[in-house]
C-alpha cells in the first residue's frame, strides 16, 4: 500500500518537472554565422532551447518560460553549452573563448537567422513581450559572441563540439570573408578542426588523408582491388591493371564534382549496386580461368568509371572544405586513393605468393578466394538493388534524353580510348618478346 502511494507520488514529481528538461533530443539543428569585421570575429548562433540541459530555465504557471527571469539562464546556457565547446584559430593560434555578448529567446517560427544581416538586427532588436506565454523546450536560443582578433584577414578555424547537445547534430555555418564570397558549410557530430578559408597544402593534406581512409575503409573497394590481384600477380600486369582502375575512376570522380553525373535519388543505390556487380563480375572470370591481360585491362576500365561514381558519393560532403582549391583537393584525393591502394598492394602480394606458390594448389586456392569474394558482392547485390528498386524510374523528358545522348558520346569517347589503349598496351607487351 505504501509503496503503491510511494509510485504515484514519484510520478507525480516526474510530471511536474518535465523528463524532456533531462533527456538528448533526436534532432538539433544548430545554425551559425562567422564574421570577420576590424579586429573581432562576429560569431551568431541559433540552437533549440531543448538541447540546454542542465540549465534551470525560470518558469511561471502551468510551465510557461518566465522571460522577466530567464536572462541569467540564457546567459549561462549559452556559455556552457556553446562558448565552452568551440576553439577558434587565426592561423596556427588559438583565439580567446568567445565573449557573450546577448543571448535572447525566439520563437520557433522566426526566421531571421536567414541571412547575417537580419539576425543581427533580430538580437539587438526588440524582445518578446514578457507576458508571452511559451514552454520552454519549444523555443530557439539565439547568441551573438565576439572574439578578439589580429586582422580580419582570413586563415581562420574552427572546431565545434556540438555532437552533446543532441542524438543527431547538424550545424549549418555560413563564413562570410570580408573579401570574397559566402561560403556554406554542413558538419555533421563533431567535425574536428575545418579551416574556413584553407590554403592550398592545408587542402592538400586534408584531402590526401580522406582518399587514403576512405578506401582502406571502403570494403567493397577492397573486394574490387583482390578480384584484380588474385590471377596477376607479377608487377607488369599488375601496373597495366591498376593504371586502368586509377585512370578510370579519377574521370568519373572529377566529373561528378563538377556536376557532370545524374543527381536523382535513384543513381546513388545504382551505382552502389553496379559496383557489386563489378566485383562478382571479377570474381567469376578468375573462376572460369579468364586471365587475358588485355581483356581485363578493359574491364577493368569500365567498372573503374562506376567505383569513381561511388568514390565521389564519398567526396562530395567533403569538397565544402577545400575552400578555393577544388581542383586540387581532387587531384590530392586521388593522391590519397591510390597511396591507399598501394599500401594494399604491397600487403597483399606478399600474402597470396606465399599461400599460392605451390602450382599444384594455385589454381585451387584462386577459385576458393574468387568464390568467397563472389558469395559476398552477391549479397550485395540483393541488398543493394532491393534498395535500388524503391526508387522510381526517371521521367524520361527533353533534359533526360538530352542528358542520356551526352553520356552516350562520353561513353563512345571512353570506348575509342579503351580500343587505343588496348592497342597501346598489347604492342608493349609484345616488345620485349621481340
Amino acid at each position: 500500500m505504501l509503496r503503491g502511494f510511494a509510485a504515484v507520488c514519484a510520478c507525480a514529481g516526474l510530471l511536474a518537472h518535465p523528463a524532456a528538461a533531462h533527456d538528448i533530443p533526436g534532432n538539433v539543428r544548430i545554425m551559425a554565422y562567422v564574421k570577420p569585421a576590424g579586429d573581432q570575429l562576429q560569431l551568431l548562433i541559433r540552437v533549440p532551447l531543448a538541447a540546454m540541459r542542465e540549465v534551470e530555465f525560470p518558469t511561471r504557471g502551468p510551465g510557461y518560460l518566465d522571460l522577466r527571469r530567464a536572462d541569467s539562464a540564457l546567459a549561462g546556457a549559452a556559455t556552457l553549452w556553446l562558448s565552452d565547446n568551440l576553439i577558434l584559430q587565426q592561423g596556427e593560434d588559438r583565439l580567446q573563448s568567445p565573449k557573450l555578448i546577448t543571448a535572447r529567446i525566439s520563437l520557433a517560427s522566426d526566421k531571421s537567422f536567414s541571412s547575417f544581416e537580419t539576425a543581427m538586427a533580430h538580437l539587438h532588436g526588440d524582445r518578446l513581450p514578457p507576458d508571452t506565454d511559451l514552454y520552454w523546450n519549444q523555443q530557439l536560443l539565439d547568441a551573438q559572441f565576439e572574439i578578439p582578433v589580429r586582422s580580419a584577414a582570413s586563415g581562420f578555424a574552427i572546431d565545434p563540439k556540438f555532437a552533446r547537445l543532441g542524438q543527431r547534430v547538424i550545424t549549418v555555418l555560413r563564413f562570410l570573408p570580408p573579401d570574397g564570397a559566402e561560403r556554406v558549410f554542413e558538419f555533421h557530430g563533431d567535425p574536428g578542426l575545418v579551416r574556413l578559408d584553407p590554403r592550398w597544402h592545408q587542402a592538400a593534406l586534408r584531402f590526401i588523408e580522406s582518399g587514403f581512409i576512405h578506401i582502406l575503409e571502403g570494403i567493397d573497394h577492397l573486394l574490387f582491388l583482390l578480384c584484380l590481384v588474385i590471377p596477376f600477380r607479377r608487377l607488369l600486369p599488375l601496373t597495366v591493371i591498376v593504371t586502368s582502375f586509377t585512370v578510370a575512376h579519377s574521370i568519373t570522380l572529377i566529373a561528378s564534382a563538377f556536376g557532370w553525373a545524374p543527381g536523382g535519388l535513384w543513381f546513388p543505390p545504382l551505382i552502389e549496386t553496379l559496383i557489386a556487380v563489378s566485383i562478382v563480375w571479377m570474381a567469376l572470370e578468375n573462376i572460369i580461368g579468364i586471365n587475358n591481360l588485355q581483356r581485363r585491362w578493359a574491364v577493368t576500365f569500365a567498372f573503374g568509371l562506376v567505383h569513381g561514381f561511388g568514390f565521389s558519393f564519398a567526396l562530395r560532403e567533403s569538397l565544402q572544405f577545400a575552400g578555393e582549391h577544388l581542383v586540387t583537393s581532387l587531384l590530392c584525393f586521388n593522391i590519397g586513393v591510390e597511396l591507399g591502394q598501394l599500401l594494399l598492394l604491397a600487403i597483399l602480394l606478399p600474402l597470396l605468393n606465399l599461400l599460392l606458390k605451390n602450382p599444384k594448389v594455385e589454381r585451387i586456392g584462386i577459385i576458393i578466394l574468387s568464390v568467397l569474394v563472389a558469395h559476398t558482392g552477391w549479397h550485395w547485390i540483393l541488398e543493394r538493388g532491393e534498395q535500388l528498386l524503391k526508387f522510381p524510374l526517371p521521367a524520361m523528358d527533353a533534359g533526360a534524353w538530352a542528358a542520356l545522348l551526352r553520356g552516350m558520346i562520353v561513353l563512345l569517347l571512353l570506348g575509342a580510348a579503351v580500343w587505343a589503349g588496348g592497342r597501346f598496351v598489347r604492342r608493349w607487351l609484345e616488345r620485349p618478346a621481340e
